[in-house]
């Protein structure tokens, strides 16, 4: 049994470009696919958060439309209700990477709000990376990666190949013209190579111990992957 660390956004909203502050969470089937697929494998999952906050759903990812109708939906959100780590997690600032086999980041636009500043998160995923343990990113969870700099400014992560939220995606969703930056973009120019998948279908990308995700569709097809890793 490995013990697989998932560290999720604290933040209930998204500042937009106009201040304006969405209601937001981390997406309901990004951590929920991974984390009964992990358990499903036998391994113990510990949730942290930015000062220990109990993580907040997007309250989008729980409606019929995104989730095939209404009985995916009533699935997911018993699912997400009976996973009780999520609702007492640790603290991201007291994790020590020794503690765990593998490192799991689910998205929603909250990790663009706080993960993509956070220190502590930058600084475990640079750490996670250097010692070769599974480092999985899904979605806008990417964004934590913009995090990540060395002491000399340079990113962690440049030259890395990775999948994430499109800019595509993002203008389909109705947010890209409402956003202050885009994750593609910003991804991009801090030197990491964005594998662009087809908008909404699975597109999971393995770069030495990274796997990212680009969409929730990912969701499940990263976690198999991280399994592989784990094996």
């Amino acid at each position: 049994m490995s013990k697989i660390l998932f560290v999720m956004t604290g933040v209930d909203h998204w500042t937009l470009a106009d201040g304006t502050k969405h209601p937001t969470g981390f997406w309901a089937e990004e951590a929920v696919a991974p984390y009964e697929a992990f358990k499903a494998a036998g391994h113990e999952i510990i949730v942290a958060t930015p000062g220990g906050v109990v993580p907040t759903v997007d309250r989008g990812s729980l409606v019929p439309e995104v989730n095939g109708g209404q009985e995916g939906a009533d699935k997911i959100a018993a699912a997400l209700a009976s996973i009780a780590e999520i609702k007492s997690p640790i603290r991201l600032e007291d994790v020590h990477l020794a503690d765990y086999d593998a490192v799991f980041y689910p998205g929603g636009h909250g990790p663009m709000e706080d993960l993509a500043v956070n220190t502590a998160s930058g600084r475990l995923l640079i750490d996670t990376l250097g010692s070769g343990k599974p480092l999985g990113v899904l979605c806008h969870a990417p964004a934590a990666l913009l995090a990540a700099t060395d002491a000399d400014g340079s990113n962690a992560f440049a030259g890395y190949q990775a999948a994430a939220f499109t800019n595509a995606e993002e203008t389909q969703a109705g947010f890209a013209d409402q956003a202050k930056w885009l994750l593609e973009t910003r991804l991009s120019e801090a030197g990491i190579d964005v594998q662009v998948g087809e908008p909404w279908a699975p597109n999971v990308v393995v770069d030495r111990n990274l796997v990212t995700g680009q969409n929730p569709a990912s969701s499940a097809p990263l976690a198999a992957e991280l399994l592989k890793k784990l094996a």
